[in-house]
C-alpha cells in the first residue's frame, strides 16, 4: 500500500494548530483551497473524516484527534533523529517551547531568554508564563521550569534536573506590621492574614525549622488565596497579609523597604529551581543549551 504524502500530515497538523484552513495554510506556504485538499486527500487515504468542519471553527472528531497525537509524536522523532545527525555539538535551531511560573518567568528567565537568542540566531522561543502546572507532554512543550517540591518520578515520561535553588523570605509591608503588629514568634501567624498560594488543587502550606530541626506547619488565617506569585506581591506590598516569597520576587521590595523580614530567624524551605522536560533518547540541543545557560546565569546570582 503506498504510503500517506508527509507533507499532507504536516498541512493537517498545522491546521489544527491554527485552527483554520486560511491560518494553517498561510503557516505551510499554501492557499485555503490547498490546505483543504490536502486535508481531504488525507480523509480519503485513511478512509476517516479528522475534522469537524462548520462554518465557524474547526474541531478534531475522535480519529482526529488520536491522528493528531501520533503525528505529535512523529514530529518529535523527527526532532531526535535531526540531533542525531547534528551531534551534542551542534548549534540549536528550530522553535523552543517553553512554560515557566508567572513572576519567575518575567524577572528571571524572560532576560535568559534574551540571552539565549542572542547567542543562538537559528532559535526562536515560544514562552507560556503561568503559575498553571501544564502537561508538558500533552500541550506539547519542550521544558518546563518549576519552583518548589522536585516532581514525582511516577511520570516516567518526564525528566526532572535541579537547576538552583532560592531561599523564601517572609515579609508584610510596614503599613501592614503598624497597624496589625509584628509577629514575635511562629504561633503569633495564627492572629495574622496570611497570602496563601492556592490554583485548582495546588495549596501552598508554610512549614519552618523549629527547635531542636524539625519543621514545624505554621497556622495562620487565610482570607485571600491567589494563583499567581506576582500577585502574591503586590497584595503584601498593598498591605493585605504577610507572604512567603522566595527572593528573586521580593528582593527588590525589601532593598526599597516596600516590605520588611517578618521573622527573620526563622529558617524556611529551600526553593528548588527544577527544569522538566520529556524523556528523549537523545537531548535536542535547544533544550540542553538552554538549561546550560539557566545553570550559568542563576549560579551568577
Amino acid at each position: 500500500m503506498p504510503r500517506t504524502n508527509l507533507n499532507d500530515i504536516l498541512i493537517f497538523m498545522a491546521v489544527v494548530d491554527a485552527g483554520s484552513f486560511i491560518a494553517g495554510g498561510q503557516a505551510m506556504g499554501l492557499s485555503r483551497s490547498a490546505a483543504g485538499k490536502a486535508v481531504i486527500r488525507l480523509e480519503d487515504r485513511l478512509g476517516a473524516r479528522l475534522l469537524n468542519r462548520t462554518t465557524r471553527r474547526l474541531s478534531l472528531t475522535d480519529e482526529g484527534r488520536v491522528f493528531y497525537e501520533h503525528g505529535l509524536e512523529v514530529l518529535a522523532s523527527v526532532d531526535v533523529a535531526e540531533a542525531s545527525v547534528v551531534g551534542q555539538s551542534g548549534a540549536p535551531r528550530g522553535v523552543l517551547r517553553l512554560t515557566v511560573p508567572d513572576a519567575f518567568g518575567r524577572l528571571v528567565v524572560l532576560p535568559i531568554v534574551e540571552k539565549y537568542l542572542l547567542a543562538w540566531p537559528d532559535i526562536q522561543v515560544e514562552v507560556s508564563f503561568t503559575d498553571r502546572k501544564a502537561d508538558i507532554v500533552e500541550e506539547g512543550y519542550d521544558l518546563a521550569i518549576r519552583i518548589g517540591a522536585i516532581p514525582s518520578t511516577s511520570d516516567t515520561r518526564l525528566v526532572s534536573r535541579v537547576i538552583a535553588a532560592d531561599k523564601a523570605r517572609l515579609c508584610a509591608s510596614p503599613s501592614y506590621l503598624a497597624d496589625r503588629g509584628e509577629p514575635h514568634h511562629i504561633d503569633d501567624l495564627a492572629a495574622h492574614e496570611c497570602l496563601f498560594f492556592s490554583s485548582g488543587d495546588q495549596r501552598q502550606g508554610w512549614r519552618f525549622r523549629g527547635e531542636g530541626g524539625a519543621w514545624v506547619k505554621a497556622r495562620g488565617r487565610s482570607r485571600l488565596r491567589l494563583d499567581s506569585g506576582e500577585a502574591i506581591r503586590d497584595a503584601a506590598v498593598a498591605g493585605l497579609g504577610i507572604a512567603l516569597l522566595p527572593d528573586f520576587v521580593v528582593a527588590g521590595d525589601l532593598a526599597a523597604g516596600h516590605l520588611r523580614h517578618v521573622l527573620p530567624k526563622l529558617e524556611t524551605d529551600e526553593a528548588k529551581i527544577v527544569a522538566l522536560y520529556p524523556d528523549k533518547r537523545q537531548q535536542e540541543s535547544r533544550v540542553r543549551r538552554f538549561i546550560d545557560l539557566m545553570v550559568e546565569e542563576l549560579g551568577h546570582r
